[in-house]
């Protein structure tokens, strides 16, 4: 035991509402996730806090300043914290596409001010001392891909938007690195659009389930890293991908999911096929999960970013029955603190 307690460690609550609902299983309750998340417990270690999803039915993105406090006695009550929060800006919920016509981006940017503002406010209540505010453009890969140049234009400028409206309640914006959200599905794709946003409190949430798939140029090929012919067992040559990916996107890392992946895609419910969150011990996982960690917490010469003061477990459209048992979340615990172990620091 090393006796790190950075980076604080923070488990998903949005994973009881993901890839759930009446085309698949029942959504989970906050209420649950909160009771999984804080009994779990690995030789006295426990977790620090909660990331959320901002819409219903954890908790409704049209809250007052009563939801939100009593949002916060509730998770206190609990003894965790909240770091980053996701906005619900997809069209089923109240959203729509970050390309789409004006009405669209303008609901879009509703909820992103939505989000920020209940983010602020849990920020000011103290309970959130870090974090960022999610979104994604809210658009397929294949809609993007119609016209890529002026659609990728589109994409930035709404984000360009959604960073004032962040600015204003003292927040930055995270764009998810997942492969079913066009303008951000690939690698190299995803770096152009953030460019094009040209913004100082816009940045990338990396997910190691979703970005090793970029590796693999699922939903852009021209932007594989590994070769067609590529051997899972070949664990050099999965170094050597790994390095290429997290030295270009590293630099704009600002939040970050620890995940395991088998390599493949999957969805549920209504959820798009993306990258596959495994479960922390599943034998099909391709990566080494503290160790992989490192290629996004460390930089080229092997030292601490120190750049997230909290990372989170992500692991979406798991089973109800997977989900419920609490042992799934003392393993999820267990990796959690070996990547600590491995990449964390004192303070």
């Amino acid at each position: 035991m090393t006796g790190n307690n950075y980076p604080k460690l923070h488990n998903a609550a949005w994973p009881g509402v993901v890839g759930k609902g009446p085309d698949s299983e029942p959504p989970i309750s906050l209420d649950k996730m909160l009771e999984l998340t804080a009994h779990a417990e690995v030789n006295g270690q426990r977790f620090d806090g909660v990331d959320l999803f901002l819409a219903d039915p954890h908790f409704s993105i049209d809250s007052s300043s009563e939801d939100i406090k009593r949002l916060n006695d509730k998770i206190e009550g609990y003894a965790l914290e909240i770091g980053s929060v996701v906005a619900p800006v997809w069209a089923p919920t109240g959203g729509g596409s970050a390309m789409g016509e004006h009405e669209e981006r303008k609901r879009f940017l509703e909820q992103v001010k939505k989000a920020c503002n209940i983010a602020m406010q849990l920020r000011q209540m103290g309970i959130r001392p870090n974090g960022i505010v999610r979104i994604d453009s809210s658009v397929d890969p294949g809609t993007w891909a119609q016209n890529p140049s002026d659609n990728t234009k589109l994409i930035a400028q709404t984000f360009r938007e959604a960073c004032d409206i962040a600015a204003d309640y003292g927040e930055s914006l995270a764009a998810e690195g997942e492969i079913c959200w066009g303008g951000m599905h690939g690698w190299k794709t995803m770096i152009e659009t953030l460019q094009a946003v040209d913004r100082p409190n816009i940045g990338f949430q990396a997910d190691m389930a979703h970005t090793l798939l970029y590796l693999l140029g699922v939903n852009k090929p021209d932007e594989r890293i590994l070769p067609l012919d590529f051997d899972w067992a070949d664990r050099e040559a999965l170094h050597e991908g790994l390095i290429t990916l997290t030295s270009a996107l590293r630099p704009w890392t600002i939040d970050f999911h620890v995940a395991q992946n088998d390599g493949t895609v999957h969805g549920t419910g209504s959820h798009d096929k993306t990258g596959r969150h495994c479960q922390a011990n599943d034998p099909n996982g391709k990566l080494d999960i503290a160790h992989d960690a490192g290629y996004w917490l460390r930089d080229r010469e092997g030292n601490l970013t120190k750049k997230m003061q909290h990372i989170c477990w992500d692991g979406c459209m798991f089973s109800n029955a997977v989900m419920l048992r609490q042992e799934t979340w003392n393993d999820i615990l267990q990796a959690m603190i070996n990547v600590r172990e491995m990449h964390g620091w004192q303070e």
